[in-house]
């Protein structure tokens, strides 16, 4: 149990004394975190308020697939965006396995449907009455939509949140995808699991401790704004 102690000590050590190299590792963090659940919201939150809203054919086909890939295990994910993005594969042009792009791609993949479960729910719970009167007193479908979110405004945070901690933390995905390159792809997930097989506990515990610091101040940001009307 010792070494636990002592490394957790040398952890906070090296937290109050940041180096180039952790720096840099933070940073690519937040950067592929960050932009991948702008744009899983840019697309999950229209796709979700549209299917929830329009009648069309296969819809509950569509809804039970989005459920299912809500859940899609973060490895999956990795595989088959690997599959594409190698040099042979469809997508093989754009040059983005063992980049930030690719594993932001694989990030996206992994929050938009949970995003547009989510956003999907909340809409359908609100009355559809209330979508149709907005728009015969004379609003466009996008201004409609806008008094919808705002009915729900407290829940599309919630998806949000859950979007962007179900890829802050993950670790599967990015690493194949990634290849874990120091400078280039690594990121807190990856070099925790790389400093522990190499026996570096102390390490790991230190950008464990830290991965869990930044997911808790974007997380407690989003919280604070979705509880406010409460205060």
């Amino acid at each position: 149990m010792l070494y636990i102690f002592a490394g957790f000590k040398k952890a906070l050590f090296l937290i109050f004394h940041l180096n180039a190299e952790i720096l840099e590792i933070i940073r690519l963090s937040l950067l592929v975190s960050m932009v991948a659940t702008g744009m899983a919201i840019a697309i999950g939150l229209p796709l979700g308020s549209i299917i929830a809203l329009k009648r069309f054919r296969w819809r509950k086909l569509v809804i039970a697939l989005i459920n299912t890939t809500m859940g899609l295990p973060p490895v999956v994910v990795g595989l088959m965006v690997s599959l594409f993005l190698f040099r042979n594969g469809p997508l093989g042009f754009l040059g983005w396995l063992y980049t930030a792009k690719g594993m932001i791609l694989a990030q996206v993949i992994i929050a938009t449907p949970i995003i547009t479960g989510l956003c999907l729910a909340s809409v359908q719970s609100v009355d559809p009455k209330l979508y149709q009167q907005v728009i015969a007193l004379g609003a466009n479908r996008w201004q409609a939509l806008l008094i919808v979110f705002k009915e729900i405004k407290l829940s599309l945070l919630a998806a949000i949140v859950a979007g962007f901690g179900s890829i802050i933390s993950e670790v599967g995905a990015v690493m194949m995808v990634g290849g874990n390159i120091k400078g280039q792809t690594r990121v807190l997930t990856t070099a925790t699991v790389l400093e522990t097989n190499m026996g570096n506990f102390d390490v790991a515990i230190a950008l464990g401790l830290i991965l869990f610091l930044l997911s808790f101040m974007v997380n407690a940001a989003l919280t604070l704004i979705q509880q406010k009307k409460y205060d």
